[in-house]
């Protein structure tokens, strides 16, 4: 039964939206000392790649879900694809700074809807335990996704820095197979906007969907801040490693994340997903505390792996939650709030550690970090008291 859920025709296609998402970053950072070195610029300039490429998704994912929900999913996703693969690919001729963060912006706004609504589609076509594994094995294909893009993305900086932005045309083929493939229910249009959003707004108000977009930007704050911002730079200026080594430890998290969120079905039926995500914290902070301790480059091994785990227990028991609140009608405007909201803790991750990186040093993003994961888990702790009520 599982096999035949993850061979699902419309989950395949799903997944492959789901690789396109997460292209824009994972490939990429690989390439910032490489990127840092030819432009000229510092440690902390280079952080703007994932600023400006995740800033458009704070104000545009939620405006694109409620569009979504008024008038389909496939004709918000499909131009977006679009977007997506022609303003990334066109970074790899940028001859200067500012040009390359204009188009990593436009990239971005291509990028916003991506990550909401291909979880909104698996909780449009799949309910009850078949959607919690679903999502399971969407993040199991996300994190094989981060796993593989730093590797390639390492690979294709050793060639030269603008190498990795060879990858995000891949979004014009994904495109056409939504738009010629893809077999999903549409939400049906039988209110007025105002009672839509009245609807809406009396959904996300909720205590449990208060907490889980808390967790969400915390989440990624962690992730894009110490993780993806300032881990690499500790595996290439800590321990003079070149990108592919780079590549080769950050993607370990990805490959404990694919294992994880694979097994993520039968987790829930023995635990609540709510127990899965204070474990996670727990993870979150032992990576996060143990790293800076670290003095062999192949023991950074160990906290990368750690954070896999957390990402693997954490991210499909908090998307299966909210998909289970949301009907149809409002799930994607719910889901791309929950979009908004890690847009937020990924655009926040990199600008937060700056000072922090100033002030204290690199081991001082990672100790932040720690306590991030902490206050994660008292959040999840107070607000998400219960798993909502399913419904379809």
């Amino acid at each position: 039964m599982r096999k035949r859920l993850f061979f699902n025709k419309n989950l395949l296609v799903i997944y492959s939206i789901t690789l396109i998402a997460i292209q824009g970053v994972s490939s990429l950072t690989p390439a910032f000392p490489s990127i840092r070195e030819f432009f000229n610029i510092s440690t902390e300039e280079v952080g703007y790649l994932i600023t400006f490429f995740t800033f458009p998704g704070v104000i545009l994912t939620p405006i694109l879900g409620i569009l979504a929900d008024r008038y389909g999913r496939k004709k918000v996703m499909v131009p977006s694809l679009f977007l997506f693969g022609i303003a990334g690919g066109a970074c790899f001729f940028a001859t200067d700074f500012t040009t390359l963060l204009g188009l990593r912006f436009l990239q971005g706004i291509g990028a916003a809807s991506l990550g909401s609504l291909n979880v909104t589609l698996i909780g449009d076509i799949f309910s009850g335990k078949d959607r919690g594994t679903a999502m399971g094995f969407n993040a199991s294909v996300l994190s094989l996704g981060t796993f593989s893009y730093p590797i390639i993305g390492g690979a294709l900086a050793t060639l030269g820095w603008n190498f990795p932005f060879l990858l995000p045309p891949l979004g014009i083929v994904v495109g056409l197979l939504v738009l010629l493939f893809l077999k999903n229910p549409e939400p049906s249009k039988d209110s007025t906007l105002k009672e839509y959003l009245i609807s809406t707004w009396q959904i996300i108000t909720q205590k449990s969907i208060i907490g889980l977009f808390s967790v969400s930007v915390l989440t990624f704050v962690i992730l894009y801040g110490p993780y993806l911002s300032y881990f690499p730079f500790l595996i290439g200026d800590t321990f003079n490693m070149p990108p592919h080594i780079i590549g080769i430890i950050l993607s370990s998290a990805s490959l404990a994340t694919i294992f994880t969120s694979a097994q993520i079905g039968k987790f829930i039926h023995k635990y609540t997903e709510r127990k899965l995500m204070l474990y996670s914290c727990f993870f979150y902070a032992v990576s996060m505390v143990i790293t800076p301790f670290i003095g062999n480059v192949w023991l950074l091994i160990l906290p990368a792996v750690l954070f896999g785990l957390a990402q693997g227990m954490n991210l499909p028991s908090l998307q299966s939650l909210l998909s289970s609140l949301a009907p149809i009608n409002q799930r994607g405007a719910v889901m791309s709030l929950n979009g908004m909201v890690l847009r937020v803790g990924q655009t926040l991750g990199p600008v937060l550690m700056v000072p922090i990186y100033a002030f204290g040093g690199l081991d001082s993003t990672f100790y932040v970090g720690s306590v991030i994961a902490m206050i994660m888990f008292v959040m999840i702790f107070i607000f998400v008291r219960k798993k909502p009520a399913q419904s379809t």
